[in-house]
């Protein structure tokens, strides 16, 4: 029997709309990994991060990184033991039924959608920075929203749009491209390191927490090392994304694990010593919530030629993580819609067999958002829903191997009980370290989508209606 029970046919060839297309090897996921995860969190909110946790911001990229290593290895187990698109929701449907798919698909939805419009935001802050260090000054009314004196981010909302008109091209050109452009980021991180390392002073690391360890609020803003990693967090996921892949994947055994894991490993390391280096030549305060902290740190030592380079690789490649997160969010609306939660016409697949129809929405949510919000905000309620969908997994992977003990699995995780504990504890004290403000936000999102469900999905279900 299959493992995906009554719903065997709702993830495969059998449903309404076909079948994704394979055409994704293995290092087309590890750059998928490496685009998503190497991006804004490191080229922007490692900023936001200093402010909150001071010099300790490198022990907040740890903890996060510990509980993402955790998820990473829950994602990569059912990813090769489910390789249909849909990531967490589609594990969720097979573990946990309908109901809770539902709400860990619409965490999805927010975590994807906002992650695009925060790394729109992010982008613009870099292309803003590099213009005007070329002494071209433009409207501030056009390159930011109303919380920081403007109208709306103009440039955020036409990268987002950019990304949405690439991705409707088609999967493959998009994740052959994806790796050029995390050759340009990696380059650009390289270059940082070795320019900023040399000017570490290790009075800048004094005192190491200034805000101690917990989360706690001070002067109206959640400080300490797990507020920080609360929202550093952002920096490390992305692995899920690799896992929607799983239905366009030429051979998901083998190419899933290595892409999951992979971009994992290679990614925590990258950022130890990119925050080390960063929190090392600069004092945090000048650093703390500037729009592009590693130009910032090149220009304070002197390093104007380089800082530009910074920050053009940065527009340059930092499109690739919104097309990344674009994909997958792309993906499960496809999957939801397939399994008629959503309208099954936005399943239809283009020519070239893409879900042009939901890029297309995808893009259009992304972009207006990203015109609007600040990016710490967006930031933090990505994460909420990260964090669910997370803990989902841990709890999926715990279920199956007790559900189903001898069903067969390419990548089996090392002390599953062990593993998915951790994760599920790390992802909730996480969660609760996040300000109230994005709780209470996260909350009111999810009441809107259990009313979706009771309103359409609910009755609209294919599971139900079979």
């Amino acid at each position: 029997m299959s493992i995906l029970g009554p719903r065997k046919t709702l993830g495969g060839a059998a449903a309404p709309g076909g079948s994704l297309k394979k055409t994704l090897g293995w290092p087309h996921l590890i750059a998928l990994g490496v685009g998503a995860i190497v991006g804004t969190g490191i080229y922007t909110l490692i900023g936001v991060g200093a402010e909150r946790a001071g010099p300790a911001v490198i022990l907040a990229f740890v903890i996060a990184g510990a509980v993402c290593a955790c998820a990473a290895l829950a994602y990569a187990e059912l990813a090769t033991l489910i390789p249909a698109a849909g990531s967490a929701y589609t594990f969720s449907y097979t573990a946990m039924g309908e109901t809770i798919a539902w709400m860990v698909g619409w965490a999805l939805i927010i975590e994807y959608s906002l992650v695009c419009s925060t790394v729109a935001v992010g982008w613009s802050g870099y292309l803003v920075g590099w213009i005007q260090s070329a002494g071209v000054d433009l409207p501030t009314a056009l390159l930011a929203g109303p919380h920081a004196g403007g109208v709306f981010n103009m440039p955020a909302v036409l990268v987002a749009l950019a990304v949405m008109s690439l991705l409707i091209a088609g999967t493959r050109e998009s994740a052959t491209l994806n790796i050029i452009l995390v050759i340009i980021k990696m380059t650009a991180l390289t270059v940082f390191i070795i320019f900023a390392l040399p000017a570490f002073d290790a009075d800048n690391l004094t005192p190491f927490m200034p805000y101690g360890f917990g989360s706690s609020e001070i002067d109206g803003t959640k400080r300490g090392v797990m507020a920080a990693a609360a929202i550093v967090f952002f920096a490390f996921y992305g692995f899920d994304t690799v896992a929607t892949s799983a239905e366009e994947t030429k051979n998901p055994g083998r190419d899933l694990k290595i892409g999951i894991i992979g971009s994992m490993i290679a990614c925590t390391a990258i950022y130890m010593i990119i925050a080390f280096a960063a929190v090392g030549a600069m004092p945090y305060l000048e650093l703390a919530d500037s729009p592009e902290p590693l130009a910032l740190v090149l220009r304070s030592l002197g390093q104007v030629t380089a800082a530009q380079a910074i920050a053009l690789a940065a527009v340059v490649a930092l499109p690739s993580v919104i097309l990344v997160f674009m994909y997958g969010q792309s993906r499960v609306f496809f999957t939801m819609a397939r399994d008629g939660l959503l309208p099954q016409g936005l399943a239809k697949l283009s020519s070239k067999g893409a879900p042009t129809r939901i890029t297309i929405l995808s893009g259009l949510v992304s972009a207006t958002i990203a015109g609007f919000f600040p990016i710490d905000e967006l930031a933090e309620l990505a994460n909420a829903g990260t964090l669910v969908a997370f803990t989902s997994v841990a709890a999926c992977m715990m279920i199956l191997r007790r559900r189903a003990p001898d069903a067969e699995r390419l990548f089996r995780c090392p002390q599953p009980y062990i593993v998915g504990t951790l994760a599920i504890l790390g992802c909730l004290y996480l969660f609760f370290s996040l300000p109230s403000t994005t709780l209470v936000r996260f909350a009111i999102a999810t009441a809107i989508g259990l009313v979706i469900y009771a309103l359409y999905g609910r009755r609209h279900s294919r599971l139900r209606a079979g």
